[in-house]
């Protein structure tokens, strides 16, 4: 017991003196803190205190330089003030000096004109003074003149009427003869003026122009590989050199002439057609009916940019704008390349009038440019007068009609054809085509009448109801006439070869026979899909 009681105790006593040691410790370090902290405020409201007076420093300096600056600003603006002031008094002095010296100049113009008004109204009352007198003069001049008169037709014991009449009889019977020589030496002189300058003009217009002849035939030559291509070309029994003359209207001569097939017809573009559809199947090798009625119409096609290319470089080589014409306008132009006028080329020869007018209209100061256009289209009825009834002049005015050109462009198409066009426009495009044609070598007439001939074996044959298409070959002598054969039946071709060789006979003028051949064909086309 005295031991645990010992330890007991021990262990009280060691519990005191540590809860003593600790609150001794506790008060020193608070005593510490508490002295750090007084230390910490006391720098806190020094440096409280050094700011305080820095802030102050910092707003006296800016002050102080607000306050500069304040005055700096006053002293500009009172120096621009008064340099305003004094530019103001300077200007207005300026103003008021050139006022002065304005109402100098008034007052002095005002001074004059009053001066020479009052010289004015003087010289007016001097005039009418003078006007009176004149007056009175001449009413005495006029007293003085009818005494004079009535005294002298007292002498004379004739009027005046009658003295005239006697003064003029006896001028008329002593000088007619002089007057008549006169008059005639001067018609003379201007006639013979007339037609010196005249000539001069056409000279120097066609000196300025010249174009090459054109020789125009009704045949085509196509080059072959080889001899062996011309029995591919008639092909087996015939049927493809039938089907190309069914669908081009040319016949196709076949001889011994090496390497060689003539197209013969009486239509340059038949003839084109022909030749550029063979020369496509001569490339490609296979020859047969289908491949040429592809390749017809594939040529067909090429010639139609061919026409449009040819307008359009006539238009070109003349100077007139090509957007200014329709487009469908200049293709019919280009037809006239391929379409001949006794044997000369129209398109050339349109071309040529063009040029031939347009110089002539220089000399002679019409409308140059009227004259040109007109020259180039007074013959473009020749391009569609195949297709179109009537004569080519009548036809080329409505078509120039219908595409908006002018009432005096569109008279140049008949103005070439009259005897007195009413216009100068029109005479200088009638003597510019009379000089086109008339040149040697430029026509032949045996040409033309050839292939007139021809076409008007067509136009007959065509005439009929139920005929599709009409060739003419063989030089006029076949009429080969293609037929619908949902109209005309096979009893009824006889009748219609007989009808149109009747009317062959009746109208037509030509040499030998015609053979007319009927041929009705039935073509059924299927697809399968």
């Amino acid at each position: 017991m005295p031991i645990a009681l010992t330890a007991f105790l021990a262990i009280i006593a060691g519990s005191a003196i540590g809860y003593i040691i600790r609150d001794i410790r506790g008060k020193q370090i608070a005593g510490s803190a508490e002295t750090r902290a007084e230390d910490i405020l006391k720098k806190a409201h020094a440096e409280e205190e050094r700011m305080k007076r820095d802030a102050e420093s910092h707003k006296q300096n800016v002050l102080q330089a607000a306050r500069n600056t304040e005055q700096q600003l006053l002293l500009d603006a009172k120096e621009r003030a008064m340099k305003l002031i004094e530019d103001g008094k300077r200007e207005l002095v300026f103003h008021e000096t050139g006022l002065k010296e304005a109402q100098t100049r008034i007052a002095d113009r005002e001074r004059r004109f009053n001066e020479t008004l009052l010289d004015f109204e003087n010289k007016k009352t001097k005039l009418e003074e003078e006007k009176e007198k004149l007056l009175e003069t001449k009413a005495g001049i006029t007293a003085l003149h009818d005494e004079a008169f009535a005294k002298l037709q007292s002498v004379a014991g004739m009027t005046k009427d009658a003295a005239a009449e006697v003064l003029f009889a006896r001028i008329e019977e002593t000088e007619t003869d002089a007057m008549l020589s006169r008059i005639r030496k001067m018609d003379q002189i201007s006639e013979d003026e007339i037609e010196a300058k005249a000539r001069k003009m056409l000279s120097l217009a066609m000196s300025k122009f010249a174009s090459s002849q054109v020789v125009d035939a009704s045949t085509t030559f196509v080059d072959l590989p080889s001899d062996d291509m011309k029995g591919r070309i008639i092909g087996k029994e015939g049927r493809n050199i039938k089907t190309l003359e069914h669908l081009t209207g040319c016949e196709l001569i076949i001889d011994d002439t090496p390497n060689s097939i003539t197209i013969s017809g009486f239509s340059p573009v038949r003839r084109q057609v022909a030749k550029r559809a063979l020369e496509m199947l001569l490339k490609d090798g296979r020859i047969q009916p289908a491949k040429i009625e592809e390749a017809i119409t594939a040529a067909k096609q090429e010639l139609a940019k061919d026409m449009r290319k040819a307008g359009e470089d006539a238009l070109y080589e003349l100077g007139i704008p090509v957007p200014s014409i329709d487009p469908k306008l200049v293709a019919i132009l280009g037809r006239l390349k391929f379409r001949t006028s006794y044997g000369q080329n129209v398109l050339q020869h349109s071309v040529e009038v063009a040029r031939l007018s347009g110089m002539m209209a220089e000399e002679l100061g019409a409308d140059v440019f009227l004259c040109k256009k007109g020259g180039l289209f007074h013959d473009i009825g020749k391009a569609v007068d195949h297709d179109m009834q009537g004569a080519h002049p009548q036809i080329g005015y409505n078509i120039m009609k219908k595409f908006g050109f002018s009432e005096e462009l569109c008279y140049q198409s008949i103005a070439h054809h009259e005897d007195k066009p009413r216009t100068l426009e029109g005479v200088i495009v009638k003597a510019a085509d009379a000089m086109s044609g008339a040149r040697p070598g430029a026509r032949r007439n045996s040409i033309e009448e050839y292939l007139q001939r021809l076409q008007d074996l067509e136009m007959t044959a065509s005439g009929f109801p139920g005929v599709e298409k009409v060739y003419a070959i063989q030089a006029g002598r076949e009429v080969r006439v293609f037929v619908q054969p949902g109209v005309v039946t096979d009893m009824a071709a006889y009748q219609l070869a007989r009808d149109i060789a009747k009317k062959i006979e009746a109208d037509l003028t030509y040499p030998g026979e015609v053979r007319v051949t009927i041929i009705r064909e039935t073509r059924v086309t299927e697809y399968a899909r």
